[in-house]
């Protein structure tokens, strides 16, 4: 039954001219989300649609509100008949007005086998990168041999959908940590919680809540390294860890641990309950709602 969608992640090589290339943003070698949908032509518009939905969803979750959206349509030299190009396109603007998004127009820069949207995203310095893409493929399933039945039992070709969300992951890092200048919110942070002794003696407490976090499914470390305690803090609120929480003879007597923010707030002490229960709706919330709230 159709349509099938089929997705991964997916090994890219482009043969980028040296002078182009540009940090992660553009690369020789890169991970995509790729995937492939087969449909019928009627369903063109309804996929687009949902794939649109989706893309949005992704893009506010990662805080990005802004995207820049061009439709590009047939080239000179292509494939498939003009009935078929013509209700392609039509499909793609038609999605695209129904949900009320601002778009523009590349006459003939689709690809060969079919026309495509483009989806790009700023940086935090105005530079236009594209992201997710949706493209009509006319050619790739009769090479594929690909058919499906029809309702009046004929044999026909299904319609291939191209489409990434990310695009480039190498890319969409690349922006991110830019866009947070790597302070990235708790749901993103490749280490959510730093514990920190006062003294060697606190170290087996420590311990016992660093793997407790981990245990609830937390991204948590230890530092038990022989150093002031004041120049543990400095240190890994440089790294940008959105939670610190720093562990003396006090808080092993009452079982609680005194939080900081990266940004020096201190939240003051609390059970670990509370820590991680405020930590959690951080997280769910794509941080929104923070424990400095």
């Amino acid at each position: 039954d159709l349509p099938l969608r089929m997705a991964e992640f997916g090994s890219c090589h482009r043969n980028e001219p040296s002078g182009t290339l540009h940090g992660l943003m553009r690369v020789r070698s890169f991970t995509q989300d790729d995937a492939h949908i087969f449909c019928t032509e009627d369903q063109i518009q309804s996929e687009v649609s949902a794939f649109i939905d989706l893309l949005y969803q992704v893009y506010r979750d990662f805080g990005f509100e802004e995207v820049i959206i061009k439709l590009s349509t047939r080239p000179e030299k292509r494939v498939g008949s003009d009935a078929d190009w013509d209700k392609a396109e039509h499909s793609l603007e038609k999605a695209l007005n129904n949900k009320k998004l601002e778009w523009d127009l590349q006459p003939g820069e689709g690809a060969f086998y079919g026309p495509k949207i483009e989806f790009s995203l700023k940086d935090c310095i105005g530079r236009v990168w594209q992201c997710g893409t949706i493209q009509v493929d006319f050619s790739m399933p009769g090479r594929l041999d690909a058919h499906y039945i029809a309702e009046d039992g004929s044999k026909q070709v299904p319609v291939m959908l191209h489409r990434a969300i990310l695009g480039s992951l190498e890319r969409f890092i690349g922006i991110l940590i830019e866009e947070f200048a790597g302070a990235f919110p708790a749901w993103l942070a490749p280490t959510q919680v730093m514990v920190l002794p006062i003294t060697d003696r606190n170290n087996e407490y420590v311990q016992k809540v660093e793997n407790a976090l981990c245990g609830g499914g937390f991204r948590a470390k230890s530092d038990l390294r022989n150093e002031k305690i004041g120049f543990k803090i400095r240190e890994h609120t440089l790294q940008r860890i959105p939670y610190l929480l720093v562990v003396g003879d006090k808080e092993v007597e009452n079982d609680t641990v005194a939080v900081r923010t990266r940004s020096g707030k201190d939240l003051g002490s609390m059970t670990l309950s509370q820590f991680t229960e405020g930590l959690a709706t951080d997280i769910a919330s794509r941080g929104r709602t923070t424990l400095e709230d």
